[in-house]
């Protein structure tokens, strides 16, 4: 399969994936606590068989990364190029009632995000993206082109995590810039509204895995976007534990 086909396959399963989602949120559920503390749902892991599925039947030779595998021992050797699956990203505000939550699946290669789709359930939307070839976004049925946007005199328009919105270390990094709006939201949306010309920055001053970031980067990057570690680096995949530093990304202001 060529990586346009990659893609494609991606964007089927997060959409398969994401309608699971919503009638298990329709039938009811319960959220239990997994060995760290994060909650899990069956909506987790009924998205991710469908989702591991998928992948493994159309693309046996790729190693797969997933949520919920990982946090039950299962982790194949990445080698240079696998897929990051996170099934359900956004859990706590999928069983809090709340619509920030998303369906992730990213290829890396070389250590690099090349390409992603992520559904949004609650609103029926996918964007999905590869780099060089450009990010797009699925709305009722209409595909459209996006890009990220350059900033515009009034400032920055921020989105960052609900979960650490009083934190004083990311006061601390908004009062480097000149803001007109904050946000606060969670999951990967944030990273959406940079690719579609929403919204200018997102700082991450807090620990995120790479099944939570890898499909999302794609999706901006594609769209002219880029994200970067604290020391200015692209933040890249396959690292140890598959744990992320912090990072900033942002629309086309620094690229």
């Amino acid at each position: 399969m060529d990586d346009p086909a990659l893609l494609d396959l991606a964007t089927r399963l997060v959409a398969a994936a994401a309608a699971r989602i919503m009638e298990i949120r329709t039938s009811g559920f319960t959220t239990t606590a997994k060995a760290d503390q994060t909650p899990v749902t069956i909506a987790d892991t009924q998205a991710e068989a469908i989702i591991l599925a998928g992948l493994r039947a159309a693309t046996p030779a790729i190693p797969i990364i997933a949520e919920e595998e990982a946090a039950a021992g299962r982790l194949p050797n990445p080698g240079a190029q696998f897929w990051l699956v996170d099934p359900l990203d956004g859990t706590r505000e999928y069983a809090a009632g709340r619509a920030e939550f998303a369906v992730n699946i990213g290829l890396v290669r070389d250590g690099v995000a090349i390409l992603g789709a992520v559904a949004s359930p609650p609103f029926q939307h996918i964007h999905y993206g590869l780099i060089g070839y450009g990010a797009y976004k699925i709305s009722n049925g209409i595909t459209t082109r996006i890009t990220a946007r350059t900033p515009p005199p009034e400032g920055l328009t921020v989105y960052a995590s609900r979960h650490y919105a009083d934190d004083p270390a990311l006061r601390a990094c908004l009062a480097a810039h000149k803001i007109a709006a904050l946000t606060n939201i969670g999951s990967a949306l944030k990273f959406l509204r940079l690719a579609e010309g929403a919204a200018d920055f997102y700082p991450r001053l807090g620990r995120t895995m790479e099944w939570d970031t890898a499909a999302p980067q794609a999706v901006l990057e594609a769209a002219g976007g880029c994200v970067l570690t604290a020391g200015g680096a692209p933040l890249r995949y396959g690292k140890p534990n598959f744990e992320n530093p912090d990072f900033y990304a942002w629309g086309l202001s620094k690229t």
